[in-house]
């Protein structure tokens, strides 16, 4: 029997992208599909352009605001589907994603199968996307799944996967608490429930970077910095419960340095909980450290100071970067005269 794969959509104020990625999920090339769109009470006209595509295999329902993990948790709870492919209401899948995934597991696997992809960054012209492959691009057992991701710091892009609904329903819901980083925290629990990745090459996702709009960008926001805290709690207990080694636990500790950063120096009590938890694992954690072109501003203003002049300066770069981008890409659609 030809399976159901739910395309689920969760969507905030994203009237300017909704339309190309409802049109990426209705190009899929697998049969039978249905889309489903919920609201999380935007304040823009998200939901007037989502509605513009309703039909008989595409849902849209609203609701009052209650946060992309709630969102999500409500979109799956209206879904019939044998398989599930979560999609960000301003991102595209490549018209083959899901059924390339489908026939790669019918050539192995089983319902615990979770299947991936690989994924591309892009701001306005997805045709200039830039997939560069990393070590998470491979089959990979859960436990070598994790360990790369936290020693390597790295990660792969929520449309990437595509999820039985076994699978789904044996990692269970969104983690509503999370403002952040509820996408990492959620699939280490697919992947705990899993028998291992396929990754197929040939699907690919192309991944709209917002920026300093992106709900896991932290900056200085408290709120922000505890729940991605939080997540990495449960991405260790989740790792240590698969293999407690000296390997998994070097790789934790490293996982608490490369995010120390995000704390420091703002939140001491976060820093100093970091460093429990790495001395808890029979590691330690260093001060974090500054690139050379910030060294003169750490020597006059402090730690703090510096940190602020680094954020701003990478929001700089980010709006120049993205205003070139739509340039080109306004520039693009514009054809000579006759």
């Amino acid at each position: 029997m030809t399976p159901l794969v739910s395309i689920l959509i969760p969507a905030y104020n994203a009237e300017a992208w909704i339309g190309d990625t409802i049109k990426s999920a209705l190009a899929q090339t697998w049969p039978k599909k249905e889309i489903i769109i919920v609201n999380d009470g935007s304040r823009d006209q998200t939901l007037t352009v989502a509605r513009q595509f309703a039909s008989g295999s595409v849902q849209v329902a609203t609701q009052e605001n209650q946060g992309a993990a709630a969102t999500r948790n409500r979109a799956f709870s209206l879904c019939q589907g044998d398989f599930v492919q979560w999609l960000d209401a301003d991102d595209l899948l490549s018209p083959g994603k899901v059924a390339n995934q489908l026939e790669a597991l019918g050539r192995g696997g089983t319902n615990r199968t979770l299947l991936s992809s690989g994924w591309g960054s892009f701001m306005h012209r997805p045709g200039h996307a830039d997939f560069t492959p990393t070590e998470l691009w491979c089959d990979l057992s859960p436990t070598e799944w994790l360990l790369r991701k936290m020693s390597l710091n790295l990660h792969m892009q929520t449309a990437t996967w595509l999820v039985s609904r076994e699978l789904t329903e044996a990692a269970g819901p969104w983690n509503t608490s999370l403002l952040g980083d509820d996408d990492g925290e959620y699939f280490c629990r697919v992947l705990l429930a899993s028998d291992g990745v396929r990754f197929v090459p040939e699907s690919k996702v192309f991944y709209r970077m917002a920026g300093v709009n992106s709900l896991s960008y932290i900056g200085q926001s408290s709120r922000k910095m505890e729940a991605q805290l939080r997540s990495m709690r449960l991405h260790i207990r989740y790792l240590l419960s698969l293999e407690d080694s000296d390997g998994t636990r070097k790789a934790c500790v490293t996982y608490l340095q490369n995010w120390l950063p995000n704390f420091y120096p703002e939140r001491p009590d976060l820093v100093k909980e970091s460093k429990q938890i790495a001395a808890d694992l029979g590691g330690a954690l260093e001060t974090p450290r500054l690139s050379w072109k910030y060294n003169w501003i750490l020597r006059l203003f402090g730690w703090r100071s510096t940190k602020i002049a680094q954020l701003r300066l990478r929001q700089l770069k980010w709006s120049m970067l993205r205003d070139w981008d739509k340039l080109l890409f306004w520039l693009g659609t514009l054809r000579p005269s006759a």
